[in-house]
């Protein structure tokens, strides 16, 4: 091959290297998890909304110099339990030790969590040798008391609108003691239409401290509830 037909091709592959470059895009997670900045090669990894922010401003108390660790049984079980006592999951972490080096391992990153509680699994039969699966707890203030999730499009047809559908109620709490219950969609606050579960969210900490009125719709019948709502004062709990 002649020099000049080589300088052609190098310039070629040249521009073919230029084009790939640019049209390469790098993989960025379409609904990025805000979390605590972990430690180097820490497993830990939070719950969607679960950032260090939030935990702060959210928890019944300081955080306790190291967490409580008990050996789970069931995870729905005792997250069920915990849930019924107001604490909520921050966070898991897997960890490929032995029993002792897990333990350690979940009470020095629950630490680092601010967590209240930790609950340890053992590998179950059949899973990788060694792996444990560590949950991370923390009490919350519950001003409302009760999960609650966006509506899916046939629901929303349903309702002919917005709303959110109540999850889990924690006895106790002013969505308990209002009556709402799970499944409930609640379709409006004070009068005025619940959008999603972003909106709704928004709207209960300003409000937080005074009584609101729900719209809600349980088994295609409308109903009203008014949910005293505790606040989100620093230390403070319902």
């Amino acid at each position: 091959m002649s020099s000049k037909s080589r300088l052609g091709a190098f310039a070629l592959l040249a521009l073919l290297a230029g084009c790939a470059s640019v049209t390469r895009t790098p993989y960025e997670p379409a609904t990025p998890t805000p979390a605590p900045a972990p430690a180097s090669g820490s497993p830990y990894v939070a719950e969607p909304g679960r950032d260090a922010a939030t935990i702060a401003a959210m928890r019944a108390a300081p955080a306790p110099a190291a967490p409580e660790l008990a050996i789970g049984r069931s995870q729905s079980g005792d997250q069920s339990g915990l849930a019924a006592q107001g604490f909520v999951r921050i966070g898991s972490a897997r960890y490929r030790l032995d029993e002792a080096a897990a333990k350690d391992a979940a009470l020095r990153e629950g630490q680092r969590a601010g967590a209240d509680r930790v609950l340890l699994y053992a590998p179950a039969p059949g899973a990788s040798a060694g792996e444990w699966l560590a949950a991370y707890f923390v009490r919350f203030k519950l001003p409302f008391g009760a999960t609650f999730r966006d509506l899916q499009p046939a629901e929303r047809a349903t309702v002919g609108g917005g709303g959110v559908e109540i999850g889990s109620v924690v006895g106790g709490t002013p969505a308990s003691r209002a009556n709402l219950i799970a499944g409930d969609f609640v379709i409006a606050l004070d009068g005025k239409p619940v959008a999603d579960r972003g909106d709704f969210q928004d709207r209960l900490k300003r409000s937080a401290g005074r009584a609101v009125t729900l719209t809600v719709v349980r088994n295609g019948e409308s109903l009203q509830r008014v949910v005293r709502l505790g606040t989100l004062s620093a230390g403070g709990q319902d």
